[in-house]
């Protein structure tokens, strides 16, 4: 451990290892009190999506990892509903005749649909007959084989994304500075969130699973580290049915906590996780990642492909991603002090957890979230784009000593853009852990992230 005062790439300096203790009074008063039940149902950004693709098409399927809220918010729209994965008897019921489980007041909500996945079928036939649209909600925490669903229906079903919870939602984050609006080109300005160092590592490792909601932090760190475990254990192999070793599942998984928020190949991924006595192959390691997205708990970073007007070339790796960073922290069994304790690893968490919530703001603004790297070693860490063109780049950095430097990364960055087929950034921003949010003289904006919101 570092028990002395360091500083890293992040622009943040360390602590001694014993400064950071059990904090839940810190984050209450930070706002995350306001959702501390675990019976009352938070809030989504997603719902107003979901409610817009039930009035246009006839079933909607709300895909997310395990435990991210899916059923709870199916149902606040739901008139009916099927649970497959625990009851058994429906399960049963529908493994005779699928069609038996459809039959409900619209919009039937059919929970863990791939359990049963002749159920697509059924669902996109019957949306057929019917002919109106918000017939169903299917919700599933893992994407089944492509085979399954080959009969898109496209008109009839459309798919919805969640994630975990965004600061934002958790009662944490202010929303003083609008994403949307950023990408509008408003300017940014917000007075200082409040967040502390010391309140973003608990944020970092506790994470945004709402079953979590009211528990302690020891409580918390023990539930997401068991959600690893059952993700080892017996999760990948519900994805298609196939074995897996869950111990080199485990190292895989350690592997890329290692690795969060960088552009480390299978190859490489094969050889951090292999052992003396047992390696890993290049292709059992890509297998073990497809199975790992599939059940949406990984979701890589893809590359963004702009116009150049420089003779650099684009890198066109995805960067490797948790789709929360809690679930990096619990892979290593890691706690807020160990976090504290290593600052460099403390800003890819960071990181991730920056992209988490960008993610969730950028698909309400009908955008994605993409990176840039080039041959000249030149990297953005996320550039927002939406379907109507319209794009932003932002640099991620936990302290604010960095900020020069990270505004001058995204001017060279916009100097190789040829904005005459890409069109000019709505924004160029750094977001950091605290502080103000303001427009710099060279038009650089500066975004805390307790500030951001959709």
């Amino acid at each position: 451990m570092i028990c002395h005062t360091v500083r890293n790439v992040n622009g943040v300096a360390g602590w001694a290892c014993g400064l950071a203790k059990s904090r839940l009074g810190s984050l209450q008063k930070a706002g995350y009190n306001r959702c501390m039940s675990t019976t009352a149902y938070r809030s989504r950004i997603v719902e107003q999506e979901l409610r817009s693709r039930l009035e246009s098409a006839g079933a909607v399927v709300i895909e997310g990892p395990k435990a991210c809220g899916k059923t709870a918010t199916a149902e606040t729209m739901a008139a009916s509903q099927v649970r497959l994965d625990v009851d058994e008897q429906a399960r049963r019921a529908a493994e005779i005749e699928p069609a038996l489980v459809l039959e409900g007041a619209a919009p039937r909500l059919i929970d863990e649909w791939q359990v049963v996945p002749a159920i697509w079928n059924h669902v996109r036939r019957a949306v057929d007959a019917r002919r109106k649209p918000g017939q169903f909600i299917l919700t599933g925490s893992a994407m089944p084989a492509d085979d399954v669903t080959r009969h898109t229906g496209a008109g009839r079903l459309a798919r919805v994304r969640m994630r975990p919870l965004t600061l934002f939602e958790l009662g944490v984050g202010k929303g003083s500075i609008s994403l949307a609006a950023v990408l509008d080109g408003t300017a940014p300005r917000a007075p200082d969130p409040g967040l502390t160092i010391v309140q973003l590592a608990d944020l970092v490792a506790l994470g945004g699973w709402p079953a979590n909601l009211g528990k302690s932090p020891a409580a918390t760190l023990a539930a997401v580290r068991d959600y690893v475990e059952e993700i080892r254990r017996t999760d990948i192999f519900r994805v298609d049915g196939v074995r897996r070793d869950p111990v080199r599942i485990g190292r895989l998984l350690r592997s890329l906590a290692r690795n969060e928020s960088t552009y480390a190949s299978a190859a490489t991924l094969a050889a951090d996780a292999g052992s003396d006595d047992t390696g890993l192959h290049d292709d059992t390691v890509r297998d073990y990642l497809d199975a790992l997205e599939r059940l949406m708990v990984v979701e890589n970073q893809p590359a963004w492909a702009p116009h150049l007007r420089s003779r650099s070339r684009l890198r066109s790796g995805p960067k490797r991603r948790f789709v929360d960073p809690s679930l990096a922290v619990a892979c290593l069994r890691a706690t807020p002090d160990r976090i504290l304790a290593d600052m460099e690893w403390f800003g890819f968490l960071f990181e991730s957890l920056v992209v988490r919530d960008l993610r969730v703001f950028a698909q309400a603004a009908d955008g994605e979230v993409f990176q840039y790297r080039d041959n000249t070693g030149l990297e953005v860490d996320a550039i927002v784009e939406c379907h109507d063109g319209r794009w932003a780049a932002f640099e991620v950095k936990l302290g604010q000593s960095a900020i020069d430097e990270a505004a001058a990364t995204l001017q060279k960055f916009a100097d190789r853009i040829d904005t005459k087929k890409c069109g000019k950034p709505a924004m160029l921003a750094v977001i950091t852990g605290n502080g103000y949010g303001y427009v710099r003289p060279d038009g650089v904006a500066v975004i805390p992230i307790g500030a951001l919101g959709p």
